[in-house]
């Protein structure tokens, strides 16, 4: 009894192991990571802070952005370039798929829900943290942030 107990435990652990990795490949033009999504419909991520200031709910909206970062550690966070001086956070539905590393610097078309968030002191330490960031620059966040965060059901590779 006390073997099949620790052969589940060990399973367990092993499979939560193999699936907290992210995807093996490369992230191709026309991938999809999470639910089926297609570019048809989608808008220039450009488009989002202006529709998000006078909505303080969530949007379900189809958008189209470059990745600018996503979590070294397993693929399970993106942070997308929005304009000049604006990004937008992405986790993914219910932790349910990550994307590869080498999504970073390519286009996509991300299905989901946006909205804006105050992202707690501790959580963006965390983030840099996963982002491998200096440790001066993570002692150095000191406020909450105000931003733009997006909820991804389905990520498509564009380009």
């Amino acid at each position: 009894m006390m073997y099949k107990a620790l052969l589940s435990a060990v399973l367990l652990a092993v499979s939560l192991t193999v699936a907290a990795q992210p995807p093996k490949g490369q992230a191709k033009p026309n991938t999809v990571y999470g639910a089926a999504t297609t570019a048809s419909g989608a808008m220039d991520a450009l488009k989002l802070p202006r529709m998000l200031q006078n909505d303080s709910g969530k949007l379900s909206i189809k958008i189209k952005a470059k990745v600018l970062d996503v979590c070294p550690k397993k693929g399970c966070w993106m942070k997308l370039q929005i304009n000049d001086s604006t990004t937008a956070f992405v986790k993914m539905k219910d932790y349910a798929f990550f994307v590869p590393l080498d999504i970073k610097g390519k286009t996509v078309v991300l299905d989901g829900i946006a909205y804006l968030h105050e992202t707690s002191v501790a959580e963006l330490k965390h983030y840099a943290e996963d982002a491998h960031k200096p440790q001066a620059e993570i002692d150095a966040i000191q406020h909450p942030k105000k931003e733009i965060r997006y909820t991804a059901n389905g990520i498509l590779v564009v380009e």
